[in-house]
């Protein structure tokens, strides 16, 4: 089976390489978001809101859990290369690291050819805070920000519950993921239908956050960032978020997080780093590098502990 792991590893991770989110096909995000958002419909009303959005986050993640798990031996038994093809296209669904990094991309691209106004509105694509008050700088650094945190959200968490759980981790986390997303917001509507999603996404993101900050500093040859990367990232509102965005701090030497408007609220945020320097455009380079041989490193990884396991 690590022969057969390690295969749909392989072509998943290529297939997130080569072709990000397939904007024209079928998503299982899609059918993921579809699923919570008549889940909400039907649920968030009336009385004991927490409880209703605990059922659902539980029988959504259990759900996307088992099908997996009972499926996909049936079609393994029927058709080895069926398996292998259908295991690798929902792992490639789990993953964003092209996605993310297009994205990264186009807000310095659109920054620099088309001036501010379009920067801010490139990066409302990718963030939940307000961007139409943020300058030149704090667009760069919010576009790190969310480089930094959804490599961990995107790419090595998913793979880290494959390679822990197989598949049906991978779709479990995902779903965890996809409901904090959409429900685990703190606003009046959610707050209280979202917390539990909220924090099983907290638990759930506790070890790939900070696995993926020591990965970052690895590749990055700067391991002796570790105790800049627990000091900083202990900062953040979120128990995860900030570690990998404090190991880019450290490896940028730069300075990331601060107060910014969410809703029209200004929530206070901590900074990351003290480092205030300004980003220079070409800086988007060397975080995509760094996102592409972290990723690549994880999965290299990966294959090596499935390798030992099989022998």
């Amino acid at each position: 089976m690590e022969e057969l792991a390690s295969l749909v590893l392989l072509i998943g991770f290529v297939m997130d390489l080569v072709f990000g989110d397939p904007r024209k096909l079928p998503h299982l995000i899609v059918l993921f978001g579809h699923l919570i958002g008549s889940g909400e419909k039907l649920l968030n009303h009336g009385r004991h809101p927490f409880a209703k959005g605990g059922l659902l986050t539980l029988i959504l993640v259990i759900s996307a859990f088992m099908v997996p798990y009972f499926g996909l031996p049936y079609l393994l038994h029927w058709h080895t290369y069926a398996y292998i093809s259908v295991s690798a296209v929902l792992l490639f669904y789990c993953l964003a690291n092209r996605t993310l990094i297009r994205e990264g991309l186009a807000v310095f691209k659109s920054l620099e050819e088309d001036g501010l106004e379009a920067g801010r509105k490139r990066l409302s694509w990718i963030v939940g805070r307000e961007t139409h008050r943020l300058d030149e700088q704090q667009i760069k650094k919010a576009t790190f920000e969310t480089m930094s945190e959804n490599l961990s959200d995107g790419v090595i968490a998913p793979l880290f519950y494959f390679a822990v759980l197989g598949l049906p981790g991978a779709m479990a986390y995902k779903m965890i993921n996809t409901l904090d997303s959409m429900t685990g917001y703190k606003s009046e509507r959610y707050y209280y239908f979202g917390k539990f999603a909220a924090k099983l996404d907290d638990v759930a993101n506790f070890i790939p956050a900070r696995l993926t900050a020591l990965l970052m500093l690895v590749a990055s040859g700067k391991p002796s960032g570790i105790r800049f990367v627990v000091r900083e990232g202990k900062k953040h509102s979120s128990p995860n978020a900030g570690y990998p965005e404090a190991a880019l701090a450290y490896i940028l030497s730069c300075r990331l997080g601060g107060p910014n408007f969410y809703h029209g609220t200004l929530v206070e945020k901590p900074f990351i780093g003290h480092n205030d320097r300004r980003i220079d455009a070409k800086e988007i380079h060397q975080v995509v590098r760094l996102n592409l041989f972290v990723s690549l490193g994880f999965v290299i990884i990966i294959l090596v502990l499935f390798y030992l396991a099989g022998n």
